[in-house]
């Protein structure tokens, strides 16, 4: 769909993005997307290919629209996984080409939105396309590797997983976005995710055990941010560090007004209530609690 045949009620405007409608429907996107990490259907398929270990199916599946690049390149890509957490992927590869992760991928996915019943009607089926598509095609993706892989990878033929793909690419674009912001802000892979922690955005336990940072470099990246102000002496985020860590979210928001612009704040918000259900069917079957509080 061109932008002149946007219905009128979303239609850009001429001034500036609205941050808060840009944070809404990245919020939106994320949590659509999140699914395909913890439903069990992605530790299944991953199973038939040979893989029984959680986290090198992780990192296969999610950098297998970047093709067979060494380990080192996934962890540049992913930037707060620890060396040996992303070494552990190394013979992915092996097991199965990228291309098999991928197919894998889109059946773990479209397997899970059949379990917990996903459903949204033609009509907003063709809506959300008619939103995001635009949105992806018009996307600038220099220096977004992740969300420029999973733009070449060729829609799958169900509309609901076609876009789902489409999910995905606007979910990698803010998260490159993100590395831009949090370098800028000298933050490094571990630090970030320790000012993750603490401001209650992602539980420790799940942190330290996906990302495999050990007890040295995770206490060593503590006191840089207690250093910087931005953690009290018993590790608890200050009010420096909790407003340093909204401002990376407001700065990471600027960098992707200019995704956006093309649907603007209406078209950005109606986007997100579009793909609402997909959230809304696997919250209800339990798969995001079940899993980050294990």
């Amino acid at each position: 769909m061109h932008l002149d045949e946007l219905p009128d009620s979303v239609r850009p405007g001429d001034g500036p993005m609205d941050l808060n409608a840009v944070r809404e429907v990245s919020r939106a996107v994320s949590a659509a997307h999140l699914f395909i990490y913890l439903a069990p259907e992605s530790a299944q398929e991953a199973a038939k290919l040979g893989v029984t270990d959680r986290g090198p199916a992780y990192l296969a599946f999610r950098s297998a629209a970047m093709g067979a690049v060494p380990w080192q390149v996934t962890l540049a890509a992913f930037y707060n996984f620890s060396p040996r957490a992303v070494r552990a992927m190394a013979d992915v590869w092996d097991a199965a080409p990228p291309e098999q992760w991928q197919a894998a991928r889109f059946l773990a996915a479209g397997r899970a939105m059949r379990r917990v019943r996903v459903h949204l009607t033609d009509d907003q089926l063709s809506e959300a396309r008619s939103l995001i598509d635009p949105v992806l095609a018009g996307a600038d993706y220099a220096g977004k590797v992740l969300a420029a892989a999973n733009a070449s990878v060729a829609l799958p033929a169900d509309p609901l997983l076609a876009l789902w793909q489409q999910i995905t690419v606007a979910r990698e674009w803010r998260g490159d976005a993100h590395l831009v912001v949090l370098a800028d802000n000298g933050l490094g892979p571990c630090d970030c995710l320790v000012l993750h922690t603490t401001t209650g955005r992602l539980p420790t336990a799940l942190a330290r055990a996906t990302r495999q940072w050990d007890d040295e470099e995770w206490t060593a990246a503590t006191a840089r941010l207690a250093a910087r102000g931005w953690l009290d002496s018993n590790a608890t985020v200050t009010d420096a560090g909790s407003a340093a860590r909204e401002r990376i979210e407001v700065e990471t928001d600027e960098h992707c007004a200019a995704l956006w612009a093309p649907i603007g704040a209406a078209g950005a918000r109606r986007l997100a209530s579009l793909i609402a259900p997909i959230t809304d069917a696997f919250t209800a079957a339990g798969t995001f609690p079940a899993v980050l509080s294990a």
